[in-house]
């Protein structure tokens, strides 16, 4: 698990300037609930992410390692090894095209292989499309900006009837974009991913696509639903994500992509030990948290043990 080097990275974005990266650094290690073995190339991300904003990338940082800490069926128990890990990887396929678009856009792709929807487990996919994403932003360093595609192709009311409402709106509580006041009152908008988020696609959609959508917009806030697509046509697909970076499975120059998959997941299981570190340096002490420790419903609003939830 190579970390992207840093020199690269900062000269690809000469705006960011270094010494601004080094005082969140350090802000990170003065803060007793967060590891100090977390790196100055974890902190550029949501430096960038940010768009250099220092108050803003604090908090979104503490927001992301405290959702990684209480959200976790997402982001606990990392390792790969795990059955339910395992079981995920023969589920789906969770492919990071090599290439960009021409706006310097990364991508990533979403589908189903096991079409068994008794074999689909919501938490557990997620769980895996996390690790993957984390490996591949690890490698990748930053970036101007990512777009997430999910294939539907398979998916059957089976599938749909495995997500909880529950799991769906943690999930898009990491995605989903939040308003922060930095030092000039400005607003800003930012995911507690450390990512710019520029596409949310859904591909070869099914009929009962209002369902699916049913699930996900009580949840989703303006920022999110601007960019989300949802297409039945690929070629219009090919207007935000060019053929030819695509795999062979949709029309592109590319492998296939349960080809793609056994690249990252020979990645995982070839890295992890550093995987299990990974996970223990983005996740918080709550004992050690200055001030009052935080828990899942002060990250989500929701009151009580969670046998109940409230959707206004």
């Amino acid at each position: 698990m190579k970390e992207a080097d840093l020199e690269e990275q900062y000269a690809r974005f000469p705006e960011i300037k270094r010494t601004e990266v080094l005082k969140l650094v350090d802000w990170i290690h003065a803060q007793p609930h967060i590891s100090k073995q977390f790196s100055e190339g974890e902190a550029l991300h949501f430096f960038h992410a940010c768009r250099s904003s220092m108050e803003v990338a604090k908090q979104v940082l503490d927001i992301n390692l405290t959702a990684r800490t209480h959200l976790d069926e997402f982001f606990g128990n990392l390792d790969c090894e795990r059955p339910e890990i395992r079981k995920a990887m023969k589920t789906v396929s969770i492919v990071p095209l090599s290439g960009a678009t021409p706006e310097g856009y990364r991508v990533i792709i979403g589908k189903l292989e096991d079409l068994n929807a008794s074999n689909y487990v919501f938490a557990d996919v997620m769980k895996l499309y996390c690790m993957i994403f984390d490996f591949w932003m690890y490698e990748d360093g930053v970036q101007p900006g990512h777009v997430i595609v999910i294939d539907l192709k398979g998916a059957s009311l089976g599938h749909v009837a495995r997500i909880g409402l529950l799991q769906m709106k943690k999930f898009l509580y990491y995605l989903q974009e939040y308003e922060f006041k930095d030092l000039s009152e400005e607003c800003a908008f930012q995911e507690a991913a450390a990512i710019r988020l520029i596409g949310f696609h859904f591909i070869n959609i099914v009929p009962f696509m209002d369902k699916i959508l049913a699930l996900m917009t009580p949840f989703m806030k303006k920022e999110l639903t601007s960019v989300l697509h949802v297409h039945s046509d690929l070629n219009d697909f090919y207007k935000f994500v060019p053929k030819h970076m695509l795999p062979k499975d949709y029309g592109g120059d590319e492998e296939p992509a349960c080809s793609g998959k056994e690249i990252y997941y020979k990645k995982l299981l070839d890295n992890r030990k550093e995987m299990l570190e990974f996970e223990t340096r983005h996740q918080v002490n709550e004992k050690l948290r200055p001030g009052k420790p935080k828990n899942v419903s002060d990250l989500l609003g929701i009151e009580g043990n969670f046998k109940k939830l409230d959707i206004d």
